[in-house]
């Protein structure tokens, strides 16, 4: 018998531990349940009333708390007025990119309707957010915290907290996502962000009531994502420093922090010890490498405390110089496990050979006078059939066409080609991928699907002399990672996951205008072992509607 939570908001820590006991004890994986209306409401933030995206009246939304390997069940009622899909950003859905909630590998739920996501952290810990994937719905909110926790008898390399908090910061614009959209297909930007929340919150509401409490001797976990959507912030804790822990889903060797630059789409945690006079401080996050800085501060409590926080609130540090070097101080930790009881370290990423590089760079150019973002010249656009459906029951034709982007960037910058751009990749092999931003802002890049090896990064041209220059070692194995502005940035992974997999943007803007591709990985053996069948469940629009399953994959 399959041992079941259900869960309406976030706060269930105590159930969990319970279904992972039960699961435990009769060898299966425990199911978690939610419920989830989704509703517009109004928030004052930055000093003004906001339309934001609501999750059971809550913003942020409640946090999944699970284990690896629980199913989690979301029943997602859509009661806005427009399409609506979540995605689970980090979340690898082995098998399974029926589960990723984006328009390419899924149909929309549509207004007054509801649609159930069955997905599963497999072999996964850490810590990770979800969102509203479709248009510019990410700027309206809807977000919030997934935390996955190890196994019993899996040994964490550090000693369990007092507590476990998510700490959620991102930029925020004061414009109304609609509003955005808008300017975004007229062809103008939307500018700089008018300001950062932390935790939902902002200005005065951020630091009264307190962010949390804590009490003297003891030392808490914090999950820190930036879910924003355009600037990289930098997050630091007045007179505390920190202990990075886990970033992305892998635990890092433990180096001590003072303050620590969270890319957009990043996550990370760290372990902060309340060994401070008591009283209260500042935990502050602000905008890096914009113009116009811009920050929020919220207050940390000790128990007990009347004592208000010093008015001298740390500065951020300055230039992306220092970022790029704190970002080569992060090491994979090889001798903790993650989610299996193995070491991290065993598996040895740099002895693969690479099979294929791919070199995407960056293209911007104009349309009919419209802005657009693209990779090697091809600037995506969502189909009006999701790409998973069109290819699963083979009706391609006239959705898309495979690899009319190439592996290398074009020799000269010409016009930018307006298509659904997939690619396909060879199962099973190991690739490396070059991410080159010639831009001046900053980019942050994602995988669906992966957890891949970050092992390089530079500034101008990538050439293969920069491959002597990569950390073959002990780089961190994750989902997303920062391209500097006229800079490159290498990963290195296996295609081992089957199914349809966005490569996107973390920067909003340029994802909305076709900064985005998905990857094709087909299993040639056709089986079960390799990827899931679509879901009984699934959503039919476009050109699938009506026709009959394909055949099933094969047993496993």
């Amino acid at each position: 018998m399959t041992t079941t939570t259900r869960v309406a908001g976030g706060a269930a820590g105590v159930l969990l531990v319970a279904a992972a006991l039960a699961g435990v004890a009769r060898g299966e994986d425990p199911y978690v349940f939610f419920e989830w209306k989704v509703t517009y409401g109004t928030k004052t933030l930055l000093d003004a009333p906001q339309k934001v995206i609501l999750i059971n009246g809550e913003f942020p939304g409640p946090r999944i708390n699970c284990s690896s390997n629980n199913n989690i069940v979301v029943n997602v009622f859509n009661q806005l007025d427009e399409p609506l899909l979540f995605t689970w950003n980090g979340m690898q859905h082995r098998k399974n990119s029926w589960q990723d909630g984006l328009a390419g590998t899924q149909c929309p739920i549509a207004p007054g309707t509801n649609y159930t996501y069955k997905w599963q952290p497999k072999d996964q810990i850490g810590s990770f957010f979800y969102f509203p994937s479709l248009g510019m719905h990410r700027a309206a909110g809807g977000y919030g915290g997934i935390s996955v926790v190890s196994r019993l008898l899996i040994p964490v390399p550090f000693d369990p907290p007092a507590d476990d908090h998510m700490v959620l910061i991102g930029d925020w614009y004061t414009k109304d996502h609609a509003a955005m959209a808008k300017m975004l297909d007229a062809g103008k930007s939307f500018g700089r962000p008018h300001g950062v929340v932390i935790n939902g919150k902002s200005g005065k509401a951020a630091a009264d009531p307190p962010m949390f409490t804590v009490e003297a001797g003891k030392t808490y976990r914090l999950r820190v994502c930036n879910v924003g959507i355009k600037a990289s912030l930098n997050f630091r804790i007045q007179g505390h420093d920190m202990k990075l822990v886990e970033m992305e889903g892998s635990h890092t060797v433990q180096d001590m922090y003072d303050s620590l630059d969270v890319h957009v789409g990043h996550c990370l945690s760290v372990l902060v010890d309340a060994d401070q006079k008591p009283g209260d401080y500042y935990a502050v996050a602000s905008t890096r490498f914009i113009h116009e800085a811009k920050s929020v501060s919220a207050v940390i409590r000790y128990a007990g405390s009347s004592t208000p926080p010093s008015p001298a609130v740390p500065e951020p540090p300055a230039g992306w110089a220092w970022s790029i070097n704190q970002w080569r101080s992060f090491r994979w930790n090889l001798t903790a496990s993650a989610a299996r009881p193995n070491p991290q370290g065993s598996y040895h990423y740099g002895q693969i050979n690479i099979t294929r590089t791919i070199r995407l760079m960056v293209s911007r150019g104009h349309i009919d006078g419209k802005l657009k973002y693209g990779f090697n010249g091809v600037s995506h656009v969502d189909a009006e059939t999701p790409l998973k459906l069109a290819e699963y029951f083979n009706v391609t034709d006239g959705v898309f066409r495979y690899n009319q982007m190439t592996d290398v960037p074009p020799a000269v910058n010409g016009p930018l080609h307006v298509v659904p751009n997939v690619i396909t990749a060879e199962f099973r092999t190991f690739i490396e991928i070059i991410f080159e931003n010639p831009e001046k802002s900053m980019d942050s890049v994602h995988l669906d699907g992966y957890a891949f090896f970050a092992v390089g990064m530079g500034p101008g041209k990538w050439s293969a002399e920069e491959r002597k220059t990569y950390n073959l070692l002990d780089g961190v194995s994750r989902h997303s990672v920062q391209v500097y502005p006229r800079s490159w940035t290498a990963i290195m992974l296996t295609f081992d996951n089957a199914g349809m997999w966005n490569v996107r943007s973390n920067i909003w803007e340029r994802h909305y205008l076709g900064e985005q591709l998905y990857i094709s990985v087909v299993s040639p053996a056709r089986s079960l072992r390799d990827e899931y069948n679509m879901p009984e469940n699934a959503l039919r629009c476009g050109k699938v509607v009506g026709l009959p399953l394909p055949p099933s994959y094969l047993p496993a």
